[in-house]
């Protein structure tokens, strides 16, 4: 008796294949891909016009054109994002940034919507099984409760049954 030989040959080649497309897949091809180049929309939409303060994107402003300019020379000299708010931040102070920081006491404008709608979530929760009960047994004590039909009223629905059949 001898066993049958079962080939690992195709199996091998296809698990070997679908590794290096998805290595090819995940691997960037050149420096410029880890680190995508910025535009002038993209920051004007993330900071303010220091002198009318609103977004820069919708200031109408020579201030707002000078801050313009600034980014646009920095995006020439390939800076980064991070880089370009660190520059704009030194240029201008921290009111050009549209955001508040993510640390110090900034970060309670983003702790503090968040704790509320939280707590909300919590009470109601909380009540909102209460509500449910009460308005139940308030229907229960309100609800009325049927009275027999006196002898008239009982013969005359018969009567009224009996003409429309």
């Amino acid at each position: 008796m001898s066993l049958p030989t079962v080939s690992l040959r195709r199996p091998l080649a296809l698990l070997s294949a679908s590794i290096a497309l998805i290595g090819a897949a995940c691997a960037p091809t050149n420096a410029s891909a880890t680190v995508a180049r910025t535009s002038l929309p993209v920051i004007e939409r993330q900071v303010m016009c220091v002198t009318c303060k609103i977004p820069l994107n919708v200031a109408e402003s020579p201030q707002a054109d000078r801050e313009r300019a600034f980014i646009q020379g920095l995006i020439e000299e390939g800076e980064t994002e991070a880089q370009i708010k660190r520059a704009l931040v030194n240029q201008y102070g921290p009111t050009v940034l549209g955001l508040p920081s993510t640390h110090g006491f900034d970060l309670a404008a983003y702790l503090v919507p968040l704790v509320m709608v939280l707590a909300l979530l919590a009470a109601l929760i909380l009540l909102l099984p209460r509500w449910r009960r009460r308005a139940r047994a308030q229907a229960a004590l309100e609800a009325p409760t049927p009275r027999a039909l006196d002898a008239t009223d009982a013969a005359r629905l018969e009567a009224d049954l009996a003409r429309f059949d």
